[in-house]
């Protein structure tokens, strides 16, 4: 599911917008201030951003600086009114990786957010998500709203699996097999439960982290 944060003041086209990439069997949360978007993106990362060009308290470029200081791979495309030249090279600049001008058809803004999760795949599979939580691959680093958090190889294995099949139940054999037998260490099930007893307690108990009774584990989205 593609999660989108909108930012928009104009509620009616925020509305349709939401309406039809619901449709899309997208998630869409709209914010009506650049404040509160912010707010919203230090608890959780969505997928891409939307965002309008003038917003009551700044104007899009401002936002797309203050995301790529911080998540530089985050897709974002701004919309402006006018297809003025100075408005799109100011959101490139800022780091807007695309732009809509309106009026726009749902349809094409659809295609035009494809396309571009298409073309940025590659680099954002190296990062994955889960409310608060957030996996590098490439650096082999974890951080639980924006600190580090420092596991140990087998914790940061198990933490691994359970986000690269996030929203499917992964069960205690699976793991076993996956985490302890494929680095030839046969170990009884209870090790297992105290392993996962130390990741959720690192992780600071994230609710996105749910025991299955008697069969594993699952991590997915609550907010």
């Amino acid at each position: 599911m593609i999660d989108i944060y909108y930012i928009e003041d104009d509620e009616n086209i925020a509305q349709a917008v939401k309406e039809y990439f619901e449709q899309q069997d997208c998630k869409v949360t709209i914010f009506q201030a650049i404040a509160d978007a912010r707010q919203a993106l230090r608890n959780h990362i969505p997928t891409i951003i939307l965002v309008d060009w003038n917003m009551p308290d700044g104007q899009g470029n401002e936002l797309c600086q203050w995301i790529r200081l911080r998540w530089n791979h985050l897709p974002i495309i701004f919309l402006t009114v006018r297809g003025d030249s100075h408005d799109i090279v100011s959101g490139f600049q800022n780091g807007a990786d695309d732009y809509v001008v309106k009026p726009f058809e749902l349809n094409v803004l659809h295609s035009r957010i494809l396309a571009l999760l298409r073309r940025m795949g590659q680099t954002n599979e190296t990062c994955l998500f889960c409310d608060h939580l957030l996996l590098d691959k490439e650096k082999m680093t974890v951080f639980y709203n924006q600190e580090e958090v420092v596991l140990s190889q087998l914790e940061y294995q198990l933490l691994l699996i359970l986000m690269e099949n996030k929203g499917k139940t992964v069960t205690r054999k699976q793991l076993l097999e996956q985490v302890w037998d494929s680095n030839g260490n046969y170990v009884n099930d209870n090790t297992l439960t105290v392993s996962m007893k130390r990741l959720r307690k690192k992780l600071h108990n994230p609710i996105c982290l749910k025991t299955v009774r008697s069969f594993g584990y699952r991590i997915e989205d609550s907010l």
